[in-house]
């Protein structure tokens, strides 16, 4: 099965038309949903992946297409001012995936294909002002199609490729990888059939230290799995799919009861698949089966209240935004209709205003219809972000958050710290002598913001 972004794609039409400039509000049930941009082709088009808050406190994303018909980087302002940061003309790559902030400040990600050297995918580094790096590129045997990456504690990047590596599966596998910020790529595992094939999502880094993902499987013979592995590289089966529960259709995310949650397509009982849970040892749960009402997720993103939201490709026939609790209840919080947007694909993330972004890959206020990008709010409070979320004592910490200029207090679980305030969005803060694992509070001139996830103090 082809990645939800490459076979999407294929069925795109590319085309370079006249922009739209207004944005658009949509309540429902007291959320708001707001559209900050629409694509138009020349600024790019058919986002699938999630936007990135930056250190800047700006938003980056990356469009399938558009440009010059190999797609865009992009910076979008939270209130809607759009910014083409690059543009893709096929030696440094095409099809951009994802990116995220790295801990350096700059952003990394990966592209799906390029020309010449670039043809089976490449990664990258780009500084806030648009200066990119090509920094390694797969061949086949080091894999094909990359799908983005997550930073790990350690410092180093770590994704998974749809495609290649050894030849066991006839380069249809996949593999898991390790690359460093200076470039050198490094296989951490070959998949070959039976312990899962053509992953889609890059690893999430559970809080034990290990990596934690799916893949979808090969038609017919296996229909995915859910795996483990450690950053050495040994690697676990957790789980095989079977067809009563279906096959998966998302990466994974981490709840705050240290549980995984996902979802897959075509099982259930209405045989439009279902949301679970899985444990790190393994044990499998089914939360609830999925309905015509919402089918076709995304990767669900943990919230600040503790529950998990998410994007469905195919609801109401535009799509729709939804929650879900740790326990299984459900909740619709917006449909698309079109012109404010159609057919997610990305997953949404939590912005330090306690607003959520994402993408829309196709949809707009008439002619173009080539995506969106947008906010939602559910009046969730604003939040401190810890960029490592790991380290020992002494170890410098990156915090992101918003009006932040004006900060007099840094406490990693009540210890003090010493801090520097970068910028109104950025801090910059040791781990104090003392401090324990815990919750990081900064005391601005508005309150006191904590933490979305507790820091973990090593040894």
């Amino acid at each position: 099965m082809l990645a939800r972004r490459t076979y999407l794609s294929l069925r795109m039409a590319f085309a370079s038309l006249t922009v739209l400039t207004f944005a658009l509000a949509v309540r429902v049930q007291a959320q708001t949903l707001t559209t900050l941009a629409f694509f138009n082709g020349t600024n790019g088009s058919v986002p699938l992946a999630p936007v990135e808050q930056g250190v800047d406190g700006n938003f980056y994303g990356t469009t399938q297409s558009g440009g010059n018909n190999f797609g865009v980087i992009f910076k979008i302002t939270p209130g809607g001012t759009l910014t083409t940061l690059h543009i893709f003309h096929g030696p440094d790559g095409t099809d951009p995936t994802s990116i995220i902030q790295g801990t350096d400040g700059n952003l990394y990600g990966t592209t799906g294909g390029g020309t010449g050297a670039a043809s089976k995918g490449t990664i990258f580094k780009i500084t806030l002002a648009g200066a990119l790096t090509t920094i390694a590129r797969f061949n086949g045997m080091n894999g094909w199609l990359p799908n983005g990456l997550i930073e790990g504690v350690d410092g180093n990047f770590y994704g998974t490729t749809l495609l290649g590596g050894t030849p066991y599966c006839n380069f249809r596998c996949g593999v898991i990888f390790k690359v460093t910020p200076q470039g050198i790529l490094s296989t951490l595992h070959n998949f070959y059939g039976v312990d899962g094939s053509e992953p889609f999502e890059a690893p999430v880094q559970g809080s034990d230290g290990n990596f934690y993902g799916t893949t979808s499987g090969i038609p017919r013979t296996f229909l995915g799995t859910i795996y483990k592995i450690t950053p050495q590289g040994a690697f676990t089966v957790l789980y095989n799919f079977t067809n009563s529960v279906g096959t998966a259709t998302s990466g994974l995310a981490q709840g705050s009861d240290g549980n995984f949650y996902g979802s897959t397509i075509a099982g259930g009982e209405n045989e439009q698949g279902i949301l679970f849970k899985i444990a790190a040892d393994g044990t499998f749960t089914t939360l609830l089966s999925l309905t015509d009402i919402v089918f076709d997720p995304s990767t669900l993103t943990r919230a600040t209240d503790g529950n998990l939201y998410g994007s469905a490709l195919e609801s109401f026939g535009d799509g729709s935004l939804f929650s879900v609790t740790e326990g299984g209840d459900l909740s619709v919080l917006h449909s698309f209709n079109g012109v404010d947007g159609a057919t997610p694909m990305a997953a949404l993330i939590q912005g330090t205003d306690g607003k959520f972004y994402g993408t829309t890959s196709e949809g707009g206020a008439g002619i173009p219809d080539q995506g969106s990008v947008f906010s939602f709010s559910m009046g969730l409070a604003p939040f401190a972000e810890i960029l490592n979320t790991s380290g020992k004592i002494g170890a410098p910490v990156i915090i992101l958050g918003n009006d932040l200029t004006g900060t007099s207090s840094v406490t990693f679980n009540g210890v003090g710290a010493a801090f520097t305030v970068v910028s109104a969005s950025e801090i910059k803060a040791t781990v104090p002598n003392g401090a324990t694992s815990g919750t990081v509070q900064v005391t601005t001139p508005d309150g006191t913001l904590n933490s979305n996830v507790p820091f973990l103090v090593t040894p």
